[in-house]
């Protein structure tokens, strides 16, 4: 799915109107209408108090369109404008007229916080304040009126967007802006409900298509794109019936150090989960027996030293290298890590230690192979690129880095995004359960694993990515967020991938049985 910009979708308004000859009130008609029915649906008559916060713009308008609905359905209804300039738009003003000739309780006029309502917890609010036009912070009484709504504790549903929130651009003013519990968002998510910063205000939000110009949405470069299970189902390469394991490839883990030869193996078990045929891993003299007992799948190769990897030399030929897991940071590391990045000619995934390595020694950026797949956490990250100051400035130094060394990299969150040049695309599985030591190499594995198989770099990443959210998805509806370990996530993996092709009668009473 795509995510598309402010101006974008302001764009895409306007083709809607010209192409398809409906008028902007008719489209905000119909957006108004599919708000009403998704509570109309859920309320079912309800006699809850429900109070609609109207900006005078057409964020505004969809509040009053929905407002007039309610009210026509007998809901118990109280409209508020917030009449801070005399700057109207058109739909606004004529949906305002429409609501004064079905109602004597016309809405109320606010021009400050004397105007404010009591709002008990039961109540619904309607956030239809601003929308995705807005370009500076909500100023005056406007801020305490957003914090009014915030204080009531009441359910709020925003329209299109949380007011004071930016579709696509940094949050200058936290406290100014609405914390729905629900967003009802216009034909496609914002990019600002993903990032960690402003995130936060959108908590739950459902797609409601308002019918714009599907020629325009198809042929335009979104800002990102958000991956879920119709687009990873399009990713997966099956099986055939005559392959053998020379046909899924040959991945190898290079990884650990005295005390941390349990992050090799997490990788390499996540590997063969991700379906690699064959899977070595090597690691110094002293995890030679550990590999050998917790992984007999695995072969096993071992450096000169014992606490330590210091000459990486291995005669088979791999199909992918996964290489970073608990292998330190010694001086005889970083000169056989670079001797490797020279010479291979096999797609890699470089993790853990070996970036805290190019970190401290940034001439091997420029050894990196091209379309290795870096996979960083954040404090990882901030020594890669630098210091950002938003989430968007994280963004775009992430794109400028991935651009110079041709690199896939991936930054790791709630929604991880993988990046790609100047492309973005955004994760939707995963959960904080995932928050566990391990987790990080159990992903490296999975994508080393997807690269044995032949999958591109790109491809591997997002699909990667999906997989290893879905798995820690499946774990923790059994195991509880706080319960779930790195190894839960390997246990589910196959479970991941048989859910790419579940039925959703079926999901449902999976469902059901693990709550």
């Amino acid at each position: 799915m795509k995510l598309f910009s402010a101006a974008q979708l302001s764009e895409a308004d306007k083709v809607t109107t010209q192409k398809h000859n409906i008028s902007s009130l008719d489209l905000m008609e119909h957006a108004g209408t599919q708000v009403f029915n998704w509570l109309h649906q859920r309320l079912q008559g309800a006699k809850v108090p429900i109070h609609i916060f109207c900006g005078i713009g057409n964020n505004g308008g969809d509040g009053l369109v929905v407002g007039r609905l309610l009210i026509e359905q007998g809901y118990t209804v109280k409209i508020y404008i917030a009449n801070f300039t005399d700057k109207r738009s058109k739909c606004f003003l004529i949906n305002y007229g429409r609501i004064k000739k079905i109602t004597n309780d016309w809405p109320l006029l606010m021009t400050s916080e004397d105007d404010f309502p009591e709002i008990k917890k039961e109540d619904i609010i309607i956030d239809a304040l601003f929308g995705i036009g807005l370009n500076r912070p909500p100023e005056g009484w406007l801020k305490p009126l957003i914090q009014h709504i915030n204080t009531s504790n009441a359910f709020t549903l925003s329209i299109d967007i949380p007011s004071g929130l930016y579709a696509n651009k940094a949050l200058e003013d936290a406290k100014a802006v609405v914390r729905a519990n629900h967003t009802l968002t216009f034909q496609a998510p914002k990019l600002s409900f993903f990032l960690p910063e402003t995130g936060k205000f959108v908590p739950f939000f459902d797609i409601i298509d308002i019918g714009l110009d599907p020629e325009y949405l198809y042929k335009t470069e979104p800002l990102a794109q958000l991956i879920g299970k119709q687009q990873a189902q399009q990713f997966y390469k099956p099986r055939q019936a005559f392959d053998h394991k020379g046909t899924y490839g040959h991945a190898l883990i290079i990884g650990g150090s005295y005390g941390k030869i349990g992050a090799p193996i997490l990788s390499a078990k996540g590997a063969f989960r991700a379906g690699g045929g064959l899977v070595s891993v090597y690691i110094p003299k002293c995890g030679y027996s550990i590999v050998q007992t917790a992984l007999p799948e695995a072969m096993t190769i071992s450096d000169q030293e014992n606490e330590h990897i210091s000459n990486i030399q291995f005669d088979i030929k791999p199909s992918a290298i996964g290489i970073g897991m608990g292998i330190g940071t010694k001086q005889e590391t970083v000169s056989t890590l670079e001797n490797l990045f020279k010479t291979a000619k096999t797609p890699m995934v470089i993790d853990a230690d070996a970036l805290n390595c190019i970190s401290e020694h940034e001439h091997l950026l420029n050894v990196i192979p091209k379309h290795a797949i870096l996979t960083p956490h954040p404090g990882e990250l901030k020594r890669l690129i630098g210091e950002w100051t938003d989430d968007y400035d994280k963004l775009e130094k992430a794109k400028q880095f991935s651009q110079k060394y041709d690199i896939v990299l991936l930054i790791k969150g709630a929604h991880t995004i993988v990046v790609f040049g100047n492309k973005l695309y955004i994760n939707t599985t995963g959960n904080p359960g995932m928050a566990t030591a391990g987790s990080g190499d159990v992903l490296t594995g999975i994508l080393t694993g997807l690269l044995s198989q032949g999958y591109d770099p790109l491809l591997a990443s997002v699909f990667g990515v999906f997989l290893h959210g879905q798995a820690g998805g499946i774990a923790s509806q059994t195991m509880g967020y706080e319960a779930v370990m790195a190894s839960d996530i390997l246990e589910n993996l196959g479970k991941a991938y048989m859910s790419l092709f579940e039925t959703p009668e079926k999901e449902t009473n999976n469902n059901k049985k693990k709550s």
